[in-house]
């Protein structure tokens, strides 16, 4: 058992898109990512994802509807509904989500990533 500094963490890396593993429980897995731009569209049929802003603010698209997002705030967006995130400058954040999950859900491309650091 150790603590997790969650900025020292995220200053272990620069690269967007690319989430990376702070902690492990019950299945579930605690990611940090830092993203800008636009992700791909996607769903994830099995699993829920929760997204808390730590630093920065960024926008959750839906097809019917677009959530702005700050610090402090946090989604969940439920299996199965189609999203993108969208940051105009970088933002930092933090997941939580089952270890299963890969970050583009069902689709495959550049950005996916199979096989995510722990830091």
């Amino acid at each position: 058992m150790e603590k997790v500094n969650l900025a020292e963490k995220l200053s272990l890396f620069q690269d967007h898109w690319n989430p990376h593993v702070v902690g492990d429980l019950n299945g579930q897995q605690v990611r940090l990512v830092k993203f800008q731009g636009e992700f791909v569209w996607h769903q994830h049929e099995q699993e829920d994802e929760m997204f808390l802003v730590i630093k920065g603010s960024f926008q959750m698209e839906f097809r019917d509807r677009t959530i702005d997002l700050t610090e402090g705030e946090f989604i969940i967006v439920p299996r199965g509904v189609e999203h993108r995130p969208v940051a105009s400058e970088e933002v930092h954040v933090m997941l939580f989500e089952p270890a299963s999950v890969v970050n583009t859900g069902n689709v495959q491309n550049e950005r996916t990533v199979l096989e995510l650091s722990k830091i």
